[in-house]
């Protein structure tokens, strides 16, 4: 029995990246060994097994065979005969089908170096136009390595044109479209994610409102948020169409409830964040129809939207000087003078009108 890291973690390791998960395959064993030394099963169709001190995932050396559609379509073989090449040979790309043994010595049957040297994302067989999910993992990856020159080889953008082309890409489930987005959007270079799927054939089949939008219109993800930075991109990416459009994407990609609330939310009142505040009704409407009072998480999300695409920091300001200020009227208080229902309502409105109307005049 031979243990080998496998995976991301040789990429990475090769390119000088940091890297955190480590991913093992295990050669000339047998699932019942693994039990007999507490390591835990896990999954149903694969022999992936969670080490027992590390939980670090294990799996036993195996090979694939294409039987139904889908990415889940394929018969399994785990057996102590599989080789480490046989094994290496079912993976994606060749710079992450290499392997490194105990005495880190890299075992690279497919030429993954001196692709990772060129700076290639090359598949390693034609096996790749099995699997449709790998159209999404290549853009993934490109999204990943573009900002350090790696580009898609012609023959593997060649391949995805063919997965493409044909249903299997539409077997793929909205919830793993969506985690492979979610993902992208986190990457250094975010937009390649979209710019290759659309040279792939694959945007337009997977997200068709998106389908004819250029390169700048992507280049919108290259902001970097100062923090919950997927949501943020997708909000921004998302702002380019209108909040009927943005919504249906997002029904149609499952999105989480706090991705879609926040870019419905910014398609629908970016404009009104464009210029500067000179009227405090408009100022104070703005406010109650993005509901700081009671999703200020949101509301911080919302302004990072507006700083990102507009670029001015005093319109934001204008909006979390007026949360402030708003934020200190008691709507208590009204009650204890004995106000009651509506009456407390606009009591309450024209304190804060009162209140942003001093804030915007008041001396610079």
């Amino acid at each position: 029995m031979k243990t080998y890291l496998v995976g991301g973690a040789v990429r990475d390791k090769l390119l000088g990246l940091p890297y955190h998960e480590h991913d093992w395959v295990v050669v000339g064993a047998t699932a019942e060994q693994l039990l007999s030394q507490n390591y835990q099963a896990v999954g149903k169709d694969f022999p992936v097994f969670l080490h027992p001190i590390t939980k670090e995932e294990y799996a036993l050396a195996r090979t694939e065979r294409k039987s139904g559609p889908g990415y889940t379509g394929f018969d399994c073989y785990a057996s102590p005969d599989v080789t480490l090449e046989q094994d290496l040979f079912r993976r994606d790309l060749t710079i992450n089908a290499m392997a490194e043994d105990s005495d880190g010595r890299v075992i690279d049957p497919y030429g993954g170096q001196q692709d990772l040297e060129q700076k290639v994302l090359r598949h390693v067989s034609e096996a790749f136009t099995e699997d449709p999910l790998r159209v999404l993992r290549l853009a993934r990856f490109h999204a990943r390595f573009a900002h350090l020159g790696f580009y898609i080889a012609d023959d593997t953008m060649q391949l995805m044109q063919t997965i493409s082309a044909g249903d299997e890409l539409l077997t793929l489930p909205a919830e793993r479209i969506w985690q492979e987005l979610e993902k992208a959007l986190g990457e250094k270079t975010p937009a390649q994610f979209f710019i290759s799927l659309q040279a792939g054939g694959a945007l337009a089949r997977l997200m068709p409102l998106l389908a004819d939008f250029t390169a700048q219109q992507f280049s919108i993800l290259k902001h970097k948020p100062q923090k919950k930075t997927p949501i943020v991109r997708f909000a921004l990416l998302l702002s380019q169409l209108s909040d009927t459009d943005a919504k249906a994407l997002c029904d149609q990609l499952k999105a989480p409830k706090v991705f879609t609330d926040l870019a419905v939310l910014f398609s629908r009142y970016q404009q009104q964040c464009s210029e500067v505040f000179t009227a405090a009704d408009k100022l104070l409407n703005l406010l109650e129809q993005l509901d700081p009072f009671r999703r200020s998480e949101r509301f911080d999300l919302f302004l990072q939207c507006c700083e990102l695409k507009f670029g001015s920091s005093r319109i934001t300001q204008q909006l979390r000087d007026a949360y402030t200020a708003c934020k200190a009227i008691n709507a208590g208080e009204l009650a204890k003078q004995g106000l009651k229902g509506k009456a407390i309502a606009s009591a309450l409105y024209d304190r804060r009108l009162t209140a942003i109307n001093t804030l915007l005049h008041k001396p610079c």
